[in-house]
């Protein structure tokens, strides 16, 4: 194997590991979002900013190397399910039939974008 086809699998393996990191901070500042309480409160707020940030400087570095049809989605469908489950597991959320249902289908559309494109 060349060394250029190495570097370019390093680079793509890191692109996928800032792709999902960066969904993870979404749900992190979704968290924090929720905490700030309308941007009222100080810390929260600016742990909110961080992570927003944090989250949209991987999403554009992995959109470097993965597709942004890919990549988008991908990000997306992590914080979103991410989102439902800090609702339940922190705020007492409940979770519906109907919701489960469509997040189960949210997850293998992302799974689906990720082995089959």
């Amino acid at each position: 194997m060349s060394s250029l086809k190495i570097i370019a699998t390093m680079s793509l393996n890191f692109a996928w590991f800032a792709l999902i990191f960066a969904g993870i901070c979404e749900v992190i500042w979704a968290y924090f979002l929720k905490q700030s309480k309308g941007f009222s409160e100080i810390w929260p707020t600016i742990l909110f900013m961080i992570t927003l940030t944090v989250s949209m400087f991987l999403l554009a570095i992995s959109i470097k190397s993965i597709p942004l049809n890919i990549a988008y989605p991908i990000w997306t469908g992590i914080g979103a399910v991410g989102s439902v489950l800090l609702g339940i597991i922190f705020f007492g959320e409940t979770l519906s039939l109907t919701t489960a249902i469509f997040l189960t289908m949210i997850i293998g559309g992302v799974v689906g974008l990720k082995f089959f494109s």
